[in-house]
């Protein structure tokens, strides 16, 4: 299963995953970072495929998807 992971001090808060996940698994978080922004979060009843397009669509390079390792029996 593949997981979102925004790096919330990258994250300006434009908005652009949001608009494009085709899920609607992302919104603007409430939390401020560092400088100032409103980030993007993952919604916590989101059912994220990890399809990767937030990821592209991000101009911060603030997004990434990762292998969830969590129950992997090892």
């Amino acid at each position: 299963m593949k997981v979102v992971q925004i790096n919330r001090d990258y994250c300006k808060g434009c908005g652009l995953c949001i608009g494009f996940c085709p899920r609607h698994c992302l919104v603007l978080s409430e939390d401020i970072n560092v400088y100032g922004y409103r980030n993007s979060s993952l919604k916590s009843d989101a059912k994220c495929t990890g399809c990767g397009i937030c990821k592209t669509m991000c101009p911060d390079i603030a997004i990434e998807i990762m292998e969830n390792k969590e129950g992997s029996g090892s």
